[in-house]
C-alpha cells in the first residue's frame, strides 16, 4: 500500500491525498490552496494518472477540501466522486460559486492590470470554468454515514460524522490485504464537541494508519467566555460607536452558526434590533440546504425545530443575492452587521466591504474563523498598519476583533481527546492540514502522551505502508 501527500502537508489548505491499495487507486479530498505562498500550486498539473483513479472521496464541502475537483476533471478524471448526502448538495454550491468567483476575479484583475500596465504574479485566468463544473457534478454520488461503500472487492470506504460542518465526515478506508484487514482513517477537519446545530465527532476505536488534521494543533481555544457573550460585546461596542461590524464568513456552517447566535441574542434582548446582512448568495443557498438535511442536526437543534422555533431566521436579517443589493449596503448609515464571504478575505464580496470600511475607526472587522498564513484576513488580524485590497494599499483604522470558540476545528486538547479513544496504537499517525509549527507541535504531543510513531509528511511525499508488519505493542 502507498500513501501520497499531494496537499495539506505542512499547510492548512489544499487537502489532497492519494492511496494505492490492493488494486484500488483512491483520491481523498481535492482542495484548493489558499495560502499566498502556495497559490501557484492551484495551476500546477496534477501528477497522477487521473484516468486510472477508481474514486475520489470528499470529507466535506469546504473549498480547501473539494475545490479543485473540476480542475482534475478537466485533466482527465472520470471516476465517481463520493461523499455524504448533505455534502453532495453543498459541493455543487461550492464548485459553482468557486467558478463564478474565479471568473469575476480574473476579469477584475485583467481590467486592473490593463489600467496599470503590468502583469500580476499569478495567471490571470480561472483555474477552471463553469463548464468544468458542469462536467464534474454528474460524477458526484451520495453515501450514507457508517455504511461501507465499495471501491473494489477488497477496498471499501466508510464515512463517519466529523462534527465540523453539515455533512462533514471522516473517511475510513477498509483494505483486505492477503486476507488481513487494514484500516486507514482520514479525519478531514475534526470538529469540536458541543457545537450548535451539528452532531459531535464520531468516536473510532481502531485503525492501522491515521491521517489527522492539525489546524489548531499547537493551541487551545483559550477564551472560555461563551460565544454569545463575546458576540454581544462586539455588537454593543459597534452600536455605541455608530459603526458597522464587518464579518468575513465561511458560507458553510460559520454563517449559519453566526445567524443562530445573533437570533438568540436578539430574542433575549441582549443586543438592540439592527440590520443584519447576509451578503453571500452561496451562504443563502447553504442555509436552504441546512433546512433540507435536518438528519444531520444534533438533539438540541431538532428540539428547537420541534418546538416551532426558527434556527436560522429573524425579522432584521436581510439576504443579499445581487451585486446591486451588495453595493447598496455600503451607503447605509448607522450600525449594522455585514456578513460576507470569503472567510479568509481571499476573494468575493467581503473585499469590497473591507475596502469601504477598514479605514473607518468607528467600524469593526470581526473574525469568526481561522485565518491561514499569507491571507488578507491573517494580515488584518495581525494588525498590520496597511493592507492591500484590490491593488490599493489601505490604512487599517477599524477595530479588529476575534471571537474565540466559534471555530469548527477541534483545538489541541480536542484532537488529543479524540485520539485517546483508540484501543491500540496505530502503526503510524500522519499529522497534516496545519501550519508547520502546529503540525510538529501536535506530533510531539502525541509522541509524549501516547508513545506512538508519528510523522509530519512533506508536500508530494510518498509513504509505503507496511501492510504485512505486525501492529505495534500496546
Amino acid at each position: 500500500m502507498k500513501l501520497r501527500f499531494l496537499g495539506g502537508a505542512r499547510q492548512v489548505t489544499g487537502s489532497h491525498y492519494y492511496v494505492e491499495a490492493d488494486g484500488a487507486r483512491v483520491i481523498v479530498d481535492c482542495g484548493m490552496h489558499q495560502e499566498r505562498e502556495h497559490l501557484a500550486r492551484n495551476w500546477d498539473k496534477n501528477p497522477l494518472q487521473l484516468r486510472d483513479v477508481d474514486a475520489m472521496l470528499i470529507t466535506h464541502a469546504h473549498v480547501d477540501h473539494c475545490g479543485l475537483a473540476p480542475k482534475l476533471v478537466a485533466e482527465g478524471f472520470r471516476a465517481p466522486i463520493i461523499t455524504t448526502s448533505a455534502s453532495a448538495d453543498l459541493v455543487e454550491l461550492v464548485l459553482r460559486d468557486s467558478a463564478e468567483i474565479q471568473a469575476e476575479d480574473a476579469a477584475f484583475k485583467q481590467k486592473r492590470h490593463r489600467k496599470e500596465g503590468r502583469q500580476g504574479k499569478y495567471p490571470v485566468k480561472p483555474i477552471y470554468t463553469m463548464r468544468d463544473v458542469e462536467r464534474t457534478l454528474p460524477l458526484v454520488q451520495a453515501a450514507a454515514y457508517d455504511q461501507p461503500t465499495r471501491i473494489n472487492d477488497r477496498v471499501h470506504a466508510v464515512f463517519h460524522d466529523a462534527g465540523h460542518i453539515l455533512g462533514s465526515a471522516m473517511v475510513e478506508l477498509r483494505v483486505t490485504h492477503n486476507s488481513s484487514p487494514r484500516k486507514i482513517i482520514f479525519t478531514g477537519d475534526l470538529g469540536q464537541w458541543g457545537r450548535p446545530i451539528v452532531r459531535d465527532p464520531a468516536i473510532i476505536k481502531e485503525a492501522d494508519y491515521i491521517v489527522i488534521e492539525s489546524t489548531y494543533g499547537d493551541r487551545l481555544h483559550e477564551n472560555h467566555e461563551s460565544v454569545e457573550s463575546q458576540l454581544e460585546r462586539v455588537v454593543l461596542e459597534a452600536v455605541e460607536a455608530g459603526g458597522k461590524v464587518i464579518v468575513p464568513i465561511f458560507a458553510i456552517e460559520r454563517a449559519q452558526e453566526l445567524i443562530y447566535h445573533l437570533n438568540r441574542l436578539l430574542s433575549a434582548g441582549r443586543i438592540p434590533v439592527l440590520p443584519v446582512f447576509l451578503d453571500s448568495p452561496m451562504a443563502a443557498d447553504v442555509t436552504e440546504v441546512f433546512r433540507r438535511h435536518r438528519e444531520c442536526f444534533d438533539t438540541e437543534a431538532k428540539e428547537i425545530i420541534a418546538a416551532g422555533e426558527s434556527l436560522l431566521r429573524f425579522p432584521s436579517l436581510h439576504v443579499c443575492r445581487t451585486v446591486g443589493e451588495s453595493m447598496a449596503i455600503n451607503s447605509l448609515k448607522g450600525p449594522a452587521v455585514i456578513m460576507s464571504t470569503s472567510g479568509m478575505c481571499t476573494a468575493g464580496r467581503i473585499k469590497h466591504h473591507l475596502a469601504h470600511h477598514i479605514g473607518n475607526q468607528d467600524c469593526t472587522v470581526l473574525f469568526v474563523g481561522y485565518q491561514a498564513r499569507g491571507t488578507l484576513g491573517r494580515q488584518i488580524l495581525e494588525e498590520n498598519d496597511f493592507v492591500r485590497i484590490h491593488g490599493i494599499s489601505r490604512k487599517v483604522k477599524a477595530r479588529v476583533r476575534q471571537i474565540q470558540g466559534i471555530s469548527g476545528h477541534a483545538d489541541r486538547a480536542g484532537l488529543l481527546k479524540w485520539l485517546e479513544h483508540f484501543q491500540r496504537p496505530p502503526r503510524r499517525l500522519f499529522v497534516t492540514h496545519g501550519e508547520p509549527a502546529a503540525s510538529e507541535s501536535l506530533a510531539q504531543a502525541v509522541r509524549e502522551r501516547f508513545g506512538w510513531e508519528v510523522s509530519v509528511p512533506d508536500y508530494r511525499e510518498t509513504i509505503v505502508l507496511d501492510a504485512d508488519a505486525p501492529p505495534p505493542e500496546e
